[in-house]
């Protein structure tokens, strides 16, 4: 028997059109007045960063969220259980941070798993 999975409840979404050039300027102004955001000329942030490696942008991920949250490593560390070392060394790259660790930070940052694999 199949178990109903839990599914993530959809905060943001993107839209993608195909049609004519001539409304892009009108449908892109209607779509901002529903408050969404005209992200064509947004690049993906880890192309803007060439020079990291994937270990040092997942722990700059680390680092911004957690000043998002306003809080220390120390703090962070106290919430998470996770050594502040290692949470040093995450944040420099040195540490992957793996599954588990990535659910307990998500969850004490406020935010999904996800960006830290």
């Amino acid at each position: 028997m199949q178990e109903h999975m839990k599914k993530r409840h959809t905060e943001t979404i993107e839209l993608r059109f195909v049609g004519p050039v001539v409304n892009m300027a009108l449908a892109i102004k209607t779509l901002k007045s529903l408050g969404f955001v005209d992200t064509s000329e947004a690049e993906p942030w880890r192309e803007n960063y060439p020079e990291c490696s994937e270990g040092q942008l997942i722990g700059k991920a680390l680092a911004g969220m957690r000043y998002r949250e306003g809080i220390t490593q120390v703090q962070l560390s106290e919430k998470t259980g996770i050594p502040q070392r290692h949470l040093s060394e995450m944040e420099n790259g040195k540490r992957p941070i793996g599954k588990a660790k990535a659910r307990i930070l998500a969850k004490a940052l406020n935010t999904d798993y996800r960006v830290f694999l």
